[in-house]
């Protein structure tokens, strides 16, 4: 379990982080004084929790909150405050626990454990296997793509981690030979079109999003091994083998960090 922390309060949040540390389920914690690095820190770093203060004066936790969804809306959020006039609002926001100041152990671990669990008890109806050969399945079923490029497509954005991809860059991927122009465009296009095709034959093409020219996957609709891999669990860690996505060259570099963070352990 992977934690942020964000308090503006030096001594609250360092009391919070280091109860944090105490907790056997905990593997890795986060503290920030400002909203701002948190969210940098989350565009680029998984978390499973957010503690979250919320009378902050750069950005109130409730804001916070809201900003850290929109980048992973899997995240569950704490708050914690001195001020339970705010418990309505926080719920509001589909909150997952509200903890009063001071903290105590017993009661952060109490939320911890809930939402762990919680977590277990939700699994997705779409999964997506990347050790040795790549593939989705829905309910149980395995999609079967028309184009070979665009599961090829898919498969890339999802080793990207559900970070905003420009075309010009899918594109390289896809064909490293060829260069960007008009006529290839076009053939990226229907690349694209044949992958949001099949998404919603299978009725899961919410999974697929494109903002500001970017296209990006909502891995908190998904259940993957790697993403698994990542945030540590230990089944995922154990069931690789040193294969990641085997038909596609541009994963190498995946699978040796993979291996190579095993190899550490």
């Amino acid at each position: 379990m992977k934690i942020i922390c964000v308090d503006d309060e030096e001594l609250v949040l360092q009391l919070t982080v280091s109860l944090c540390k105490e907790l056997p389920e905990v593997e890795d914690v986060q503290g920030f004084g400002k909203a701002k690095d948190a969210l940098k820190y989350l565009k680029t770093n998984p978390a499973d929790i957010a503690l979250l203060d919320i009378d902050m004066p750069d950005m109130n936790g409730i804001l916070l909150a809201k900003r850290i969804k929109e980048i992973n809306n899997h995240i569950a959020i704490i708050f914690v405050t001195g001020y339970s006039q705010y418990a309505v609002e926080a719920f509001n926001i589909r909150a997952n626990g509200y903890l009063l100041k001071p903290i105590s152990k017993t009661r952060l671990k109490e939320e911890i454990a809930y939402i762990s669990q919680e977590k277990k008890e939700k699994p997705s109806r779409i999964r997506i296997r990347t050790f040795g050969n790549f593939d989705l399945l829905v309910d149980g079923e395995n999609v079967h793509f028309g184009r070979s490029k665009a599961k090829e497509l898919f498969a890339y954005l999802v080793d990207r981690q559900g970070y905003g991809v420009k075309r010009s860059e899918a594109f390289a991927v896809l064909w490293e030979d060829r260069l960007y122009d008009r006529s290839m465009q076009k053939q990226f296009d229907v690349i694209v079109r044949s992958m949001k095709d099949t998404l919603s034959e299978y009725g899961i093409e919410d999974i697929f999003e494109t903002k500001s020219g970017l296209m990006r996957i909502d891995v908190n609709k998904v259940d993957c091994d790697f993403y698994r891999f990542l945030q540590g669990d230990v089944d995922a860690i154990n069931s690789y083998r040193g294969e990641y996505m085997n038909s596609y060259s541009w994963a190498e570099m995946t699978e040796a960090f993979m291996t190579n963070s095993v190899q550490k352990q």
